[in-house]
């Protein structure tokens, strides 16, 4: 038997272009409104038997809103970006160009002193691949970022195209499938 895994991109907690690595902020109001705007189609996925939200107060809030009652799941954590954390890719690259050019370049480098970008597509392909398969099925709302990880993974695609992957808020990721075996879908709803 296969499992579903339908991972719901949280709703944003500031503009695009103010997105800061690791950010803790909540639902900004126009995060709110986006999820009331979507919830009609987003609600079924919290029949899920198992659901789950990424351990950041803006995934929380947004399976909340869904009415999900998720259970903070640590693996599905964002990227840990080291002494980047709180900066917007903008201001680390004014300070440290060569150190951003490097994180770009390499899957394996930590410039930041944090989590390689390989450590971290690995760790959410080894929460994906756990999954139990007992033809359920399961919701996750996480960080954008987790969910470019887990396509990037269940694809068996190189690293790099994980920073070609632009995932929209509240944007949904389901795979179907087993371990080494799955099957995508994608659909956005707002962003």
């Amino acid at each position: 038997m296969s499992v579903r895994v339908s991972l719901v991109a949280a709703a944003r907690s500031s503009a695009l272009l103010a997105e800061r690595f690791d950010d803790d902020r909540p639902l900004d109001p126009t995060g709110r409104r986006e999820v009331q705007f979507v919830a009609h189609a987003l609600v079924p996925l919290g029949a899920a038997e198992l659901r789950y939200c990424s351990p950041t107060p803006r995934s929380r809030a947004t399976g909340d809103a869904l009415g999900f009652a998720p259970l903070t799941q640590p693996a599905l954590r964002d990227c840990d970006m080291g002494r980047w954390r709180g900066l917007t890719l903008a201001e680390v690259a004014a300070r440290e160009p060569a150190s951003v050019d490097a994180w770009l370049a390499d899957p394996r480098s930590a410039p930041h002193g944090g989590e390689p970008l390989l450590a971290f597509i690995s760790r959410i392909g080894d929460w994906l691949d756990t999954r139990p398969a007992l033809g359920g099925s399961v919701v996750a709302v996480a960080e954008p970022a987790v969910i470019r990880a887990a396509l990037v993974h269940a694809l068996q695609v190189p690293p790099s195209v994980y920073w070609r992957v632009d995932v929209r808020p509240l944007s949904t990721l389901t795979l179907t499938g087993l371990p080494g075996r799955w099957s995508l879908s994608l659909r956005a709803f707002a962003g």
